[in-house]
C-alpha cells in the first residue's frame, strides 16, 4: 500500500466505495478492520464522506479514516441479523457532506404534495445542510398568481425558491449556477420533471441520475447503489430515493417542532415548555395558526408528523 491520500466517496455498491481523489483517479475501497465493526450500528462511511485511504497500485485500497462530517442526510431503517448492533432501527446516511438540498415540485401536474415537502424540509432542517431550496417546476402550466399564492408560506420562512420550466427553459440558467461547484441533493415525487431539468443542464443528466435511483435499494433486504454524478462546470448532484420513503432519523416527537421553523419561531409564546400544540391551554403556535401566521396546512402537517413519530419512537 501507498502512503494514504485524502480523497471524496462518489459511489457506494454493496461494501465498496469507490473514493475520487484530487488528481481525478478512482480507487475501490473497502472499510478497514474496526470501521467495518462500526458500520454494523451505522454507516461509517457513504457517498460524500471525505477519506483517508491506502491505496494499491492495481487501483484498490483501504478507508484508513472517514473525516468529520459538516452534515448528515440519513433515515431510518429496520435491521435484520446482525445489522444494527441489536436494536430494531439503525441509521442509514443518505448523504454526506452535501451543500444543498434542492427539492422539486410542480406547479400542477401533479399538485404540490406539501406533507412530503414539509417532510424534506424537516429532514434537511434536521441534517443540517446548509441550504434548502424550493424548485417550483412546470409553472407553464398554471398560472403565477395561483402558483405563488400555494407556496407564499415558505416564502414567508425563509426558504429560496426557484421557479422553472424545462419546456420553456426557463429558470435553467439559475439553476445551473445554483448547482455548480457544490454536492447537492436533487429530489423529488415522480412526474414533476426532474429528468427534464436535469438533462437542461446538462445533455443525458437526467438518464444518468436515473440508472443510479434505478439501482438504488430502498428495502431491508437490499444492497444500496448510490452516486455522486460530476456535472461538467463543476460539483456534483445525487438523487435521494431514499428520501421519499424516508423515516425521520434521530427525531423525537417533542422536538419536533423545532425542525418547523414556523412553529419554531413561537414556541417561547406557549405556556408550557412541553407544550405539544394540540389541546394545552395558551398555545402560542395555535393562536399563531389562527392569526394567520402559521399556515393551516403546515400546522397539520406537523400533526400528522408528530403522531407517526409517536408510533414509531423507541427508546432503546
Amino acid at each position: 500500500m501507498n502512503q494514504p491520500v485524502q480523497g471524496l466517496v462518489v459511489r457506494e455498491q454493496s461494501g465498496f466505495f469507490t473514493v475520487e481523489v484530487a488528481d481525478g483517479r478512482l480507487y475501490t475501497c473497502r472499510l478497514r478492520g474496526r470501521l467495518l465493526e462500526d458500520a454494523q450500528s451505522s454507516d461509517i462511511a457513504a457517498i460524500g464522506d471525505q477519506v483517508n485511504i491506502s491505496t494499491a497500485d492495481d487501483g484498490t485500497g483501504a478507508i484508513e479514516e472517514v473525516l468529520p462530517r459538516k452534515s448528515a442526510l440519513s433515515r431510518a431503517v429496520r435491521t435484520t441479523g446482525v445489522r444494527g448492533a441489536g436494536q430494531a432501527e439503525r441509521e442509514q446516511v443518505i448523504i454526506a457532506n452535501a451543500d444543498q438540498a434542492i427539492f422539486v415540485f410542480a406547479a400542477t401536474q401533479p399538485t404540490p404534495n406539501f406533507k412530503l415537502l414539509d417532510r424534506f424540509l424537516v429532514a434537511g432542517e434536521a441534517s443540517d445542510i446548509e441550504h434548502l431550496i424550493i424548485v417550483v417546476n412546470k409553472i407553464d402550466l398554471e398560472s403565477q398568481d395561483i402558483v405563488t399564492k400555494r407556496f407564499e408560506p415558505y416564502v414567508k420562512m425563509g426558504y429560496p425558491i426557484l421557479y422553472t420550466s424545462a419546456i420553456l427553459e426557463q429558470g435553467v440558467m439559475d439553476l445551473r449556477d445554483l448547482l455548480k461547484d457544490r454536492i447537492s441533493v436533487f429530489t423529488g415525487p415522480s412526474g414533476v420533471g426532474k429528468s427534464s431539468l436535469l438533462n437542461q443542464i446538462q445533455p443525458d443528466l437526467g438518464r444518468a441520475v436515473k440508472a443510479v435511483s434505478a439501482n438504488s435499494g430502498e428495502g431491508i433486504h437490499t444492497t444500496r447503489d448510490s452516486a455522486l454524478i460530476k456535472l461538467e462546470n463543476g460539483g456534483y448532484i445525487a438523487d435521494t430515493p431514499g428520501i421519499r420513503s424516508l423515516t425521520v432519523w434521530d427525531v423525537e416527537p417533542d422536538e419536533l417542532d423545532a425542525y418547523f421553523v414556523d412553529i419554531a419561531a413561537h414556541l417561547h409564546e406557549c405556556r408550557f415548555a412541553d407544550c405539544t400544540h394540540t389541546n394545552e391551554p395558551r398555545c402560542g403556535v395555535r393562536a399563531a395558526v389562527e392569526a394567520g401566521a402559521i399556515s393551516e396546512h403546515r400546522y397539520r402537517n406537523y400533526l400528522d408528523l408528530r403522531d407517526e413519530l409517536k408510533e414509531t419512537y423507541v427508546v432503546y
